[in-house]
């Protein structure tokens, strides 16, 4: 049973040395295509190197991991499924048409702006489709249009990122602006739209967390940490609006233009005729005067024309304005000691709560003539029993220890504890309890006192041994009183000798 326990112990020691001494494992890769994934693996097992697959992820020996990896880059892994521009040094002059060329040109720009996309480390794939019109005699110009499908690692999309993206692919694409561009989360669906930027549903509770946590520190800077509770609602605008007006203002004109016209005309007449009949006559024409007409005429005219004061306004209202704004705030009191020394709650006064009240308006941006309404009340506060353990810090926080390996080496102590006490121990214990049975080493055969006690240790000296000494110097004699002052130890002592007599022979 000994030498089993002892085989089963250093065996024990040697496996837990084994795991002590092998390094931990780190990360390679994650999150990669079953394809890549194949590949890396393939070439690990090539090199020889030890690995171990958790789900998507890929841990290799912490030790070797940076230099796993530059191998691997060297050698073109893990490969991209997304090809670039490299599509195009494949084409070739001979065979290629125009149709061949630009469907290989969009490809490969799809495939570049994935590779930048997915480069982010917040996005763990993605795919964007471009659609580019054909050429057509009919139509001038063509806008091309483009979605983009994205996973992330953790969470959904925010509607800050689905904004830079829109940015980069309308960047990237020539005659393309980012309404054109459809942003989808493989999670959360539909981020951005060819709505433009109209906000989502999601956008003005966003707006609205905001505005409750600009309060809530307003108001915990005052009255404390936890005593202010802020709840805001905001009824926004969900549809679009366009308006056209057109104003006249028939009391104010304006002349245009101005025309004058003048026409002045003088006319002269001498009354002489030719001789005839009558002019030779007495009294005929020629006894009188030749005579003098004249003839004058002015004329003016004068015309201005007037144009009407009018005033043309196009008015878009996009969705997300705010139509109507409504706060509540509920606020903790004082606890404030009486006549006997007990705390009493009592709300806060009006005058407090008014001089609140005006600075949350400010906050929110209050308007009343928008239907804006601010309640704020000061009410106890129940205890809230708290759930869960406290948070706290590990023992190895603030180290750079490895827990798995500290619990290698424990485990490798205890080993080594078990066979020092199971195994060891009971060797050394048999060692020690042969070496110390009592042998006649006294002078001229006397027996020692250490030879009469079982334990090894000097007898203290009583009566009967102070009447040992005073026996006869006659050896047998001695002994015969040794015997009958100590028999029990006698008895022990003859019967050792006998056992080492039956040994030696």
């Amino acid at each position: 049973m000994v030498a089993g326990a002892t085989v089963i112990a250093f065996a024990t020691v040697l496996l837990l040395a084994k795991l002590a001494s092998t390094p931990g494992m780190a990360l390679l890769y994650a999150g990669l295509e079953d394809g890549a994934a194949g590949e890396v693996i393939q070439s690990l097992e090539a090199r020889g190197v030890s690995y171990d697959v958790r789900g998507d992820a890929i841990f290799v020996p912490v030790t070797m991991r940076d230099e796993i990896r530059l191998m691997l880059a060297a050698s073109g892994l893990p490969s991209n499924a997304h090809a670039g521009y490299e599509l195009l040094e494949s084409l070739t002059g001979f065979g290629t048409t125009s149709q061949m060329f630009d469907a290989a040109y969009w490809r490969a720009k799809e495939g570049e702006l994935a590779r930048t996309i997915v480069a982010s480390p917040h996005i763990r794939a993605a795919r964007v489709h471009i659609a580019q019109g054909a050429n057509s005699p009919f139509r001038r110009e063509i806008t091309p249009t483009a979605s983009v499908t994205v996973t992330t690692t953790g969470g959904a999309l925010s509607v800050a990122q689905a904004r830079s993206l829109r940015f980069l692919v309308a960047s990237a694409v020539a005659g393309m602006t980012p309404e054109d561009v459809s942003v989808i989360d493989g999670a959360g669906g539909l981020v951005y739209g060819p709505e433009g930027d109209a906000p989502l549903p999601g956008q003005s509770g966003d707006r609205a967390q905001e505005l409750r946590r600009n309060v809530e520190r307003l108001l915990e800077a005052h009255v404390g940490h936890g005593r202010a509770v802020v709840e805001l609602s905001i009824d926004t605008v969900t549809e679009r609006e366009v308006i056209h007006e057109r104003r006249v203002d028939p009391d104010s004109r304006v002349a245009i233009s101005s025309e004058v016209e003048e026409n002045s005309t003088n006319s002269t007449d001498t009354r002489s005729q030719g001789v005839s009949v009558a002019s030779n006559l007495p009294d005929g024409d020629a006894a009188a005067d030749a005579g003098n007409a004249t003839s004058r005429e002015t004329q003016n005219r004068q015309r201005t024309n007037f144009e009407v004061s009018e005033t043309r306004r196009e008015l878009e209202r996009q969705p997300g304005a705010i139509r109507r704004m409504t706060v509540a705030v509920l606020i903790d009191g004082l606890n404030e000691p009486d006549a006997t020394g007990t705390l009493q709650w009592r709300p806060r006064n009006a005058e407090e709560l008014d001089a609140l009240r005006e600075l949350v308006a400010s906050a929110v941006g209050f308007d009343e003539a928008r239907g804006d309404v601010i309640t704020i009340r000061s009410l106890p506060f129940e205890p809230v029993a708290a759930v869960g353990a406290e948070a706290s810090s590990g023992l190895f926080a603030s180290t750079r220890l490895d827990v798995m390996t500290l619990i290698n080496w424990a485990l490798a102590l205890v080993a080594v504890l078990i066979v020092a006490i199971f195994v060891l121990r009971p060797v050394l214990a048999a060692i020690t309890r042969r070496n110390a049975q009592p042998v006649l080493d006294g002078p001229a055969g006397r027996a020692t006192p250490a030879m009469l006690t079982g334990t090894g240790e000097p007898a203290q000296p009583d009566g009967d041994v102070a009447r040992m000494d005073e026996a006869p110097e006659d050896p047998v004699e001695r002994l015969r009183h040794l015997i009958e002052a100590r028999g029990e130890e006698s008895v022990q002592v003859l019967r050792h000798w006998m056992d080492e007599r039956k040994e030696t022979s």
